[in-house]
């Protein structure tokens, strides 16, 4: 077993590198954000709760963070974004490179199982009083 004098900064390290590659992600259309700043805060809520704090705080990623880890919700327009996203890297990766086919079937079938799992997830949080779903999250 490891202690937790080991764990906590190795859990506070790759926290950091899921935060950097979420930030590439928000300038870089092939890198998602929003899963590696979902890992980054889980990461940061194991090792610092400074930085949980400071990462759901931010308000590009931190309701989107707060909605996962509460209630397990994607929003529809970051479902939408994901899986929009998903398609075209994969298709261009598919169609444009010179893969065996069976990786390229291992490709599509890695995009089918990572659509169903975006698409199968809460929209919403389904204990909100309110009645208009675009005022949930204000």
């Amino acid at each position: 077993m490891f202690s937790k004098f080991f764990t906590r900064p190795v859990l506070y390290v790759l926290g950091w590198i899921s935060f950097i590659l979420g930030l590439i992600g928000a300038f870089l259309p092939v890198l998602p954000t929003t899963p590696f700043m979902i890992l980054a805060a889980y990461l940061f809520s194991k090792s610092s709760k400074k930085m949980h704090s400071l990462l759901t705080s931010m308000p590009y990623f931190g309701d989107a963070i707060i909605d996962w880890e509460n209630n397990r919700v994607i929003r529809p327009k970051a479902k939408k974004m994901a899986v929009t996203v998903l398609w075209i890297v994969m298709g261009i990766s598919i169609v444009t490179t010179k893969l065996a086919i069976g990786l390229k079937i291992m490709l599509a079938c890695i995009g089918v199982a990572v659509t169903i799992f975006i698409l199968t997830r809460k929209s919403y949080a389904e204990n909100s009083n309110i009645t208009n779903p675009s005022l949930k999250h204000k």
